[in-house]
């Protein structure tokens, strides 16, 4: 068995985010397609002598309950009967609060590890269930290609790469500020059009992407959360509307937010928006152009 491990834990966007109305258990059914992108945090495993020792490079993540990492390496040490005995490393490079799907990531990173560290004590179904019981987003990032999730998020579908995403570039913009969760589905009771969607559309929008182009596909692009999130934060609607303008084939804003994704057709051109953004709207932003 070996004493430490390494993992890297990538962050997502949703090209799609279909909320279809609220569940008796208070959560939201939804219909959702996630898309891993090359933006990375870094986590690093080692055997220690007992319990779950977490550091992080962000000083914002606390080592208590509310860390996803410590949540998911106690969930890990009490479902394999093995007692916790870990140093956890975690190299923060995915924006907090942005929509892009950091923690949950890290925290499926984390049973990816603890299992391999531990010589495979769960078999994939107990982690998936794991993960699901973690977070809606956790299940997804337990594999690695594109998926249609359904549920509240945790039904994980992958699906075949996107054709029609194949050399484009990712312009993410997050704007220093994040967005809770929670809030933006409670703010969903306000807006009755964006609560109550029709199923379906995921679904056509994974065709699309696969067998046409990136602008015909682009339509279909759709975030029931950006109606609350974007009444609060109306900056947000107007970074998508600016990207869209200058030459972005589809917008949309990430998950709950804060995080608003532009794709281009060529590096080039994602350049000189990212120029022209931070010469419009300050340097505050976060920014990244990431190859798809």
């Amino acid at each position: 068995m070996p004493t430490s491990v390494e993992k890297r834990a990538p962050a997502k966007v949703n090209l799609l985010l279909n909320v279809l109305g609220r569940r008796q258990d208070g959560f939201h059914e939804l219909e959702t397609v996630l898309y891993p992108v090359a933006l990375f945090d870094t986590l690093r495993f080692t055997k220690a002598t007992r319990g779950i020792q977490f550091a992080c490079t962000d000083a914002r993540i606390k080592n208590d309950t509310t860390n996803l990492v410590v949540r998911a390496a106690t969930a890990f040490f009490a479902a394999s009967n093995i007692a916790p005995a870990v140093n956890v490393q975690l190299e923060k490079r995915i924006p907090i609060g942005a929509g892009l799907g950091g923690g949950s990531s890290d925290a499926a990173a984390t049973l990816l590890a603890l299992n391999e560290l531990f010589d495979l004590p769960l078999s994939k179904d107990a982690l998936a269930q794991m993960a699901a019981a973690l977070g809606s987003d956790v299940a997804f990032f337990l594999q690695d290609k594109p998926a249609l999730a359904t549920g509240r998020g945790e039904q994980i579908q992958p699906v075949e790469p996107f054709r029609s995403l194949a050399g484009k570039f990712l312009f993410l913009v997050y704007p220093g500020f994040g967005v809770s969760t929670a809030w933006a589905y409670q703010q969903l009771s306000r807006f009755p059009h964006a609560l109550n969607g029709k199923p379906g559309r995921a679904k056509k929008l994974v065709e699309l992407l696969q067998n046409c182009d990136l602008q015909t596909a682009s339509a279909e692009f759709y975030n029931s959360l950006e109606v609350p999130v974007f009444h609060k934060y109306p900056i947000l609607a107007i970074y998508k509307e600016f990207l869209r303008a200058n030459g972005a084939q589809a917008t949309l804003m990430s998950g709950s937010g804060s995080t608003v994704f532009a794709i281009f057709d060529t590096i080039e051109l994602a350049k000189q928006v990212e120029t022209q953004f931070k010469q419009k709207f300050g340097a505050a932003c976060w920014t990244a152009i990431l190859r798809l």
